[in-house]
């Protein structure tokens, strides 16, 4: 190239300067060729998905994406609960339930849409069965980092034996939590803030709280008491699998 031509200047000047040191005896200099590799077509694919791999990983983070992408996988949960409590509750004669669920974190917005799917009407024709227990009354619990979210439901045949708001003000009280606006007789919702200096954690809190709810059925008598155990009659994450 035009350097080649030129001698690599300052090249020659360089090598004199460091000849004249004293203690330098001598120097040596030695020619590099550089080539474009070519990979192929195989190697370049997987190039390419490493780095498009990368980008994603270093792309600003889309929270409008995040949240939906999170709502999918609130209401998958839902679906599959709803069906997991309407055969469950058949089994032991229940006509309400008290759970747990992960996806929704303590977000009372997902849990709203947890309990939506847990409600839906299931569909005979589809392959997958998704919710059918809108006709069992029920208190969820999710427990995220900042907070443990309770909602309660109370089908429109069973408002006469249980007042929503009544039942979670139940479990509240046991941690100074705070009824949410728009609560009433059939839907309530309420939250239970973490505060570490108080000892106060939704994951600590989250089975006194089931406990706590299902002692009020049992003092209504709307949920077994003489000979149950409530280990098995209170279902958790560890009694649904993923």
């Amino acid at each position: 190239g035009a350097w080649e031509k030129a001698g690599f200047a300052p090249e020659a000047e360089f090598l004199k300067a460091l000849k004249e040191i004293k203690g330098i005896e001598g120097v040596e200099t030695q020619t590099y060729t550089l080539e474009e590799v070519k990979l192929s077509k195989k190697d370049a694919k997987k190039a390419a998905e490493k780095k498009e791999k990368e980008d994603v990983k270093s792309a600003p983070a889309d929270p409008e994406k995040e949240r939906k992408d999170k709502l999918k996988k609130v209401v998958k949960e839902g679906g599959k609960r709803g069906v997991e409590i309407e055969g469950a509750a058949d089994m032991g004669g229940l006509k309400f339930f008290c759970t747990s669920v992960d996806e929704p974190a303590g977000d009372m917005e997902f849990m709203d849409a947890c309990m939506e799917a847990m409600n839906e009407k299931s569909d005979p024709t589809q392959e997958e069965r998704k919710g059918g227990s809108g006709a069992i009354g029920k208190m969820i619990f999710s427990a995220g980092d900042h907070q443990l979210g309770i909602v309660a439901y109370v089908p429109d045949h069973l408002k006469d034996d249980i007042d929503a708001i009544e039942w979670i003000r139940k479990v509240l009280d046991l941690f100074g939590g705070k009824l949410e606006d728009g609560s009433n007789k059939v839907y309530a919702r309420g939250t239970i803030k973490a505060d570490g200096d108080a000892n106060k954690f939704p994951l600590k809190m989250k089975e006194p709280c089931i406990t706590e709810a299902i002692s009020y059925l049992k003092g209504k008598s709307l949920f077994p008491d003489a000979d149950s155990d409530d280990d098995e009659m209170v279902f958790g994450d560890d009694d649904f699998p993923s």
